[in-house]
């Protein structure tokens, strides 16, 4: 059984940076693509930033393409999300996911609060 554990989220101020790791635990996360989503206030949860499973293809939403950088260590379990030149408009709780066995997303970390003052 797969778990994520998200980490790194925090108050910023606008034009900062932070980075968001994810640490699975359980099978190795080299068989799996994982992805990052982040939920605002109010909002639905949107798709971030994705990985394949040995980094040849990374993905991106239009709205961090240029500022966010996702990458991942299989040898640590771990995938990062670098998240530059951040906005108010960034603020969200991001969560990390992964897809085990399944085309699509299906175990999800608890999330992280990012928070970016203007």
């Amino acid at each position: 059984q797969v778990q994520l554990v998200e980490s790194g989220g925090g108050l910023v101020q606008a034009g900062g940076s932070l980075r968001l790791s994810c640490a699975a635990s359980g099978r190795t996360c080299s068989s799996y693509a994982m992805g990052w989503f982040r939920q605002a206030p109010g909002k639905d949860r949107e798709f971030v930033a994705a990985i394949s499973r040995r980094s040849s293809n990374t993905r991106y939403a239009d709205s961090v393409k240029g500022r966010f950088t996702i990458s991942r260590d299989n040898a640590k379990n771990t995938v990062y999300l670098q998240m530059n030149s951040l906005k108010p408009e960034d603020t969200a709780v991001y969560y990390c996911a992964a897809a085990v066995g399944a085309s699509e997303y299906n175990v999800w970390g608890q999330g992280t609060q990012v928070t970016v003052s203007s």
